[in-house]
Parts: C-alpha cells; sequence; structure tokens
C-alpha cells in the first residue's frame, strides 16, 4: 500500500535541467504549486559553472553557448533578464581554421562575413548570402515549427506559405540534403566548413540525410542573434530560472534525487525520493529525465505497454563525449589571426578528415585526428578569467563501445584517469597543429570523461550529451521511439520533458514548454470530461 505524500503538490517537476525549469516557470505562471525535485547539489542540470580552474576562473562544464536559447519563444518569454541574467557576445561567432592558415570567419555582419568567404572561394560569398536569403524567408516560421509539439500544423502550415508552391520541393529536398552535398553543390572554397562543423555538434556525419538543415539553422542563428553566453557563467541562466520559478511560488529542491514515480490506476500520482520521501501530484508529474531512466526506470514496466519495452530496447544515444577545459596564460597562439575574435571554434582539416572521425566513431575506434568544438569563453566574456588569460574547453566524441585505437596507443574505453590524460593529449594535438606554441601557455587543465559527466548530469547516460540520436529514424514523431512523439506518456498524468523528446538536444527549453503546455491542456474541463476523467478546474 502507498503511504500517504510528505507534500502534495500540482505538479512535480523531476529534474532542473533547462527544460524541467521552463516548464516549472509556465506551470507556475498558470497557478499551479510546483516543486522541482533535482538530485544534483544545485540546479541547472547541463547548465552549470565551476571553479576547477582555479581562483579567478569559471568554466562551464557542459553546455556554454546558447544561440537556441535566445532565438527559443520558451526562454525568451520568461523575461529571465529581469532575473539578472546578461547576454554577453564574443566578437566574431564562429571560426574554422584551416592548416594553410587561413581561416573560415562567422559574424554577426553578414556582408562581413560572405566577403571574407568569398576572398576564400570564389562564388562563395553569394553562395553564403542566398543561404541568407532563404532565412529571412522562412526562418522564423522554421524555427516556430521545430520549437512547437508534432505535427505543428499552424507553424507548419505559415512555413508551407512562405515557401510557397513551388519553392516547397526544393525546401524539401535542402532539408534532406547531407552537408557534404550541399558543399559540393554551392560551394568552391572552405566556407562549407562552417556549416559542415555546426552538423557535428550533433552526431550526424557530413554524408547523414538532414546534416546540412542543422548546419545552416546554427549558423543564420549565428547572424541573427549571435551565440552569446551567460556574463559570469552558464550558471547564471540556471540562476535566473529558479529565480523567476522562485517569484511565482515555485520551490526547488536539491539534493533530492527521484526514485519512482507513483502510479495508481495507470495514472502517475507523485513522486518518491531515493530518501523515502514522497512528493504527491495532483495534477501532473513532468520528467526532465531520459527516456530510457524513465521507461522501465522511474516507472517500472508493469505499468506500461509490452510493445513500449521493445521499442526502448531500438532506443539509440548520441557518442560519448570527453571534454577538456584548460586555463591559459595568455591567448591562443592561432596561425589564423581571425580565430582570436571568435567565441567558438571547430578543429578539423576538412570535410573528408570530418568524415574519417565519423566513420571511426561509428566503427568502435577512438579517432587518431579527433574533430576538436572548442569555446574561447574569455573571448566571450572577460570576466570569464583574469586579464590576459583565457578560459578554454574543447570537446571531442569517442565510441560508447571501443574496439579499437585508430592511433595504435590503446585506448580502450575504460576512460580512467591515464586513458583520459591521453585522449587529452590527442586533442591537445588538434589544438597545436592550428595553433602552435598552444601547449605551453596551459596552466591548468580538467579533463571529464563519459563517466564524469554521467555523474554531473544522470542524463548523460555513458557522456551522451543531446538525449539521443539527431538521425532521423529518431526524430519527430519518432522521438524517443515511434508512436510517442508528443510530451504525453502512456501514463496519465505523466509528461516527458527532457531532450529525449522532440525537438531534441540544445538549451531551448522548448521539450519542457511543450510537456507544461500538454499538462494544462489536459486539465481544461472540456479534455477531461471527453477523455471520461474527472473536471479540475484552476
Amino acid at each position: 500500500m502507498l503511504s500517504a505524500p510528505a507534500s502534495t503538490h500540482d505538479a512535480v517537476v523531476v529534474g532542473s535541467g533547462p527544460n524541467g525549469l521552463v516548464a516549472a516557470n509556465l506551470l507556475a505562471d498558470a497557478g499551479w504549486d510546483v516543486v522541482v525535485l533535482e538530485a544534483q547539489p544545485e540546479p541547472g542540470g547541463a547548465v552549470r559553472s565551476a571553479g576547477y580552474l582555479g581562483p579567478g576562473f569559471v568554466a562551464d562544464v557542459c553546455s556554454a553557448f546558447y544561440p537556441l536559447a535566445v532565438a527559443s519563444p520558451a526562454i525568451a518569454s520568461l523575461g529571465l533578464e529581469d532575473h539578472g541574467l546578461r547576454w554577453a557576445h564574443a566578437p566574431a561567432v564562429l571560426a574554422h581554421p584551416l592548416p594553410d592558415g587561413g581561416c573560415a570567419l562567422l559574424t554577426r555582419d553578414v556582408a562581413e562575413t560572405s566577403s571574407a568567404l568569398e576572398r576564400l572561394g570564389r562564388g562563395d560569398g553569394a553562395a553564403w548570402e542566398r543561404l541568407w536569403e532563404l532565412w529571412g524567408r522562412i526562418g522564423p516560421a522554421l524555427l516556430e515549427a521545430l520549437f512547437t509539439p508534432f505535427p505543428p500544423v499552424r507553424a507548419g502550415a505559415r512555413l508551407l506559405a512562405r515557401a510557397g508552391p513551388a519553392g516547397t520541393p526544393r525546401l524539401a529536398r535542402f532539408a534532406a540534403l547531407p552537408v557534404r552535398r550541399l558543399a559540393e553543390e554551392e560551394f568552391s572554397g572552405p566556407a562549407a566548413l562552417l556549416l559542415a562543423g555546426c552538423t557535428m555538434h550533433t552526431d550526424l556525419t557530413p554524408e547523414s540525410a538532414g546534416g546540412a538543415l542543422y548546419g545552416w539553422i546554427l549558423s543564420m542563428l549565428g547572424h541573427q542573434y549571435g551565440w552569446p553566453v551567460p556574463e559570469g557563467g552558464a550558471g547564471r541562466l540556471a540562476q535566473a530560472m529558479v529565480g523567476r520559478l522562485h517569484s511565482r511560488g515555485g520551490e526547488v529542491r536539491c539534493s533530492t534525487p527521484a526514485e519512482e514515480v507513483l502510479v495508481r490506476n495507470g495514472r502517475a500520482t507523485g513522486v518518491r525520493a531515493a530518501s523515502g520521501e514522497t512528493f504527491g501530484a495532483r495534477r501532473a508529474v513532468i520528467a526532465d529525465v531520459a527516456a530510457p531512466l524513465l521507461y522501465g526506470g522511474l516507472v517500472g514496466w508493469e505499468h506500461l505497454p509490452a510493445r513500449l519495452r521493445d521499442d526502448m530496447r531500438r532506443f539509440q544515444w548520441d557518442y560519448a563525449t570527453v571534454k577538456v577545459d584548460w586555463a591559459l596564460s595568455g591567448r591562443v597562439p592561432w596561425s589564423a589571426e581571425a580565430a582570436g575574435r571568435a567565441g567558438t571554434v571547430h578543429l578539423s582539416g576538412g570535410i573528408d578528415e570530418m568524415t574519417m572521425y565519423c566513420a571511426q566513431l561509428a566503427t568502435g575506434v577512438v579517432p587518431d585526428v579527433p574533430f576538436v568544438l572548442m569555446g574561447q569563453m574569455t573571448t566571450a566574456d572577460p570576466s570569464r578569467s583574469p586579464e590576459g588569460t583565457q578560459s578554454l574547453w574543447g570537446y571531442t566524441h569517442v565510441p560508447r563501445s571501443v574496439k579499437g585505437d585508430a592511433a595504435g596507443r590503446g585506448l580502450s574505453g575504460r576512460w580512467d584517469g591515464t586513458e583520459l590524460e591521453m585522449m587529452a593529449d590527442r586533442v591537445e594535438q588538434q589544438v597545436e597543429r592550428f595553433a602552435p606554441g598552444f601547449r605551453a601557455l596551459v596552466s591548468r587543465r580538467h579533463v571529464l570523461g563519459p563517466r564524469q559527466l554521467q555523474e554531473h548530469n544522470a542524463n548523460a547516460v555513458g557522456g551522451a550529451v543531446n538525449g539521443g540520436t539527431a538521425a532521423a529514424h529518431q526524430q519527430l514523431f519518432l522521438r524517443p521511439v515511434p508512436g510517442l512523439g508528443r510530451p504525453r506518456t502512456p501514463v496519465e498524468g505523466l509528461y516527458l520533458a527532457s531532450s529525449s523528446a522532440h525537438p531534441g538536444g540544445g538549451v531551448h527549453g522548448a521539450c519542457g514548454a511543450n510537456a507544461a503546455r500538454a499538462a494544462l491542456r489536459a486539465q481544461s474541463p472540456v479534455r477531461r470530461w471527453l477523455s471520461g476523467g474527472p473536471v479540475t478546474l484552476a
């Protein structure tokens, strides 16, 4: 028999990542009594900062740059600037230095970007401006369609209207293009590396269908919004969300890991914490929890359809991650001086090198020449380190199950201290390739592997940072599995709000907003009557 809950609320939110906090805020705005349960000692999930680089240095543990956050209607609607959030921008958005000392550079100024790209490849400036013109026509409608639950009926209609009858088939083709094919069709020089590097923020390859769309969206957001960072550290974004929630009567309980979603007669009635304390939910349980941790984890299989167990067996994670933070005694000595202006830097010798890296990952081999995604945090926000220094990070992916090491150094996938240091050395070799003398500036290094990332955030299972693959077979109405492409789950009153839900990874809060709105809609008297449930009036 279930014991009476220690406290009862309208909604219990499991997880205080950005999706959970967006959901909690929207429910509190509707007048609901909301409590958020967080396993870690501080809120934020993947949006947190730390001081492990030493005095005066601020490191963002997981996410760092937030183009999707500033573009997201869900986060913009919260007015977080009223709760202490301030955005900072680097002089340039993104750089991809080249082995010959050149650099493809994206700034917020489209004309400056296209002019510089034209100098690197004849016709590339005009090609880039065509991509920007396409964004101007359909970008806002596309974002609206992506951020709303699937199917996006009204947003989709607006998108098709913007594309027009003649443009819709071409838009569909563009959305399906691999980034390699887009590069071959449109560019003569290295401009396409900006797009390809953005595609690599996912677990897609240069040959993956839909990869060009990801790269294009992130690049165009760089022009429209920049890729800003919160002044003082990523944790300031989470703090602003928590402060706003508190101002509306919501509560966040840290160091309170959830152990079970309580289910009675097919309905979620609350959450039991690992301590044994229970939190009743009159209206909804919102789970900012990776799908494999929810289904068969917090919710036992006895409460779920048998088919779901089989579907979850097929759920695909994205790749594991190794992240290195550095405290530098000076700025990175890039061979391409322009790279020093950018907040984000992508390191790869070209699309062929990216393809080889992805092929090694796909076959279980630790890459010998990793693609490295870097963040020059002091360049974006001078408060991140003492004057004249740099707070810097770089991450790369490794296989979830290691079968070999392309460099022949014996990395086995144990990812203990020795192997992490070896992998960090490999990352530094790639940085040194484009910035000779970099290693001489390192005053402190801190390495996080798959196990440490999961310890920091339980949703990063095995070091996966995007809540599951971004490949087409697990997106839209197929995310996290076929038949569960909307926030509602097979358990009444339980909603999936993590990046395992549509629209997937990234700090945009849309997964949480979609879950909160689904919970609110379920409380409408008409819907409750049609479903045969009792009507609950606000």
